[in-house]
């Protein structure tokens, strides 16, 4: 199976009383700054501060009455753990939540704020798999990947679909790429609404398994990524590889600096908190690696969430 229009359209029914129709806003300054027009997709105003609610909503609704009575169960220390809290509370199913003890205070206590059981593991991906399988033996839970998962891309393609219906003459979407569920559900929603609209993903250069991945056709994981834009550390899955490849012009890659820089200067100037994984394409366009001059660039900001403890500029 493959995600299709029909399937993002389906999804944007679905999670429309659930989600927030987010803001896109534009600045004088920032098309200044890179010499184009851009556009912003305020992600970082969604329930749960990021696009990942989209993905997690669709998917949880979704489930037959018999499955989802049964909860749902990821592992993740990131925004997927408290969109997926959020949305089985909505529909008042348990969600458990497998992290590692070494996450974040801020994102336990926001998991538990959204009614999501936690379970702590060491801060592995073995331990992690191997508690969460246990979690599912135990009660019998369904899976949500954080973007290995039809009706999760479908979700995260909505985000794109409200874009184009806000701003429908764009030249080029951008998004972050991490695993590859909103740029490939982007890219679907795209090139199928708009198929001369160019869509590119951005990528940090200390995790550039998507670029290195497209170059050789294959999927090439990151081994012990280290970049500012913790939310983009996993590598790109199955379902999500070959959308990207069919349908993403290219993957860029951008230095710490300049996702730093971008983060910090849409805080002082665009006066809107993004993390640094939502820096990641603005700092695409501060680079001019690809020359973008003069287009109308639509940039997913696909979220806020922010350690104010610590601040990639402190």
């Amino acid at each position: 199976m493959t995600v299709t229009l029909s399937d993002i359209l389906e999804a944007a029914e679905r999670i429309r009383p659930y989600i927030h129709r987010t803001p896109v806003w534009t600045s004088a300054s920032l098309n200044q700054r890179v010499g184009a027009q851009v556009f912003l997709k305020c992600e970082n105003f969604q329930k749960v501060g990021a696009f990942k609610f989209r993905g997690a909503t669709n998917a949880v609704f979704s489930l037959p009455e018999a499955q989802a009575a049964r909860g749902v169960v990821a592992h993740s220390s990131g925004n997927h753990a408290q969109a997926l809290a959020l949305a089985a509370r909505l529909r008042g199913i348990p969600a458990y939540i497998v992290m590692p003890h070494t996450a974040p205070q801020v994102k336990k206590d926001a998991v538990q704020g959204y009614g999501g059981q936690i379970t702590f593991c060491a801060p592995t991906l073995e331990a992690r798999e191997q508690t969460q399988n246990e979690v599912i033996a135990r009660t019998g839970a369904v899976e949500i990947h954080p973007y290995n998962n039809e009706k999760v891309i479908a979700g995260q393609g909505t985000a794109a679909l409200e874009l184009l219906e806000d701003v429908p003459d764009l030249d080029v979407i951008l998004t972050p790429v991490g695993g590859g569920g909103l740029l490939s559900g982007t890219a679907i929603a795209a090139t199928e609404t708009r198929p001369r609209l160019r869509v590119l993903g951005a990528e940090p250069e200390q995790a550039d398994d998507a670029y290195r991945s497209m170059q050789a056709g294959q999927i090439l994981p990151s081994h012990n990524p280290k970049t500012v834009a913790d939310g983009l550390l996993t590598s790109l899955g199955t379902l999500t590889f070959p959308i990207i490849r069919q349908r993403v012009e290219q993957i860029v890659t951008v230095s710490e600096a300049a996702i730093i820089q971008a983060m910090r200067f849409t805080w002082e100037r665009l006066k809107i908190i993004i993390e640094p994984s939502a820096a990641v394409p603005l700092g695409l366009l501060l680079e001019r690696k690809v020359n973008l001059s003069g287009l109308r660039v639509g940039v997913i900001l696909s979220g806020g969430n922010v350690d104010l403890s610590k601040l990639p500029w402190q």
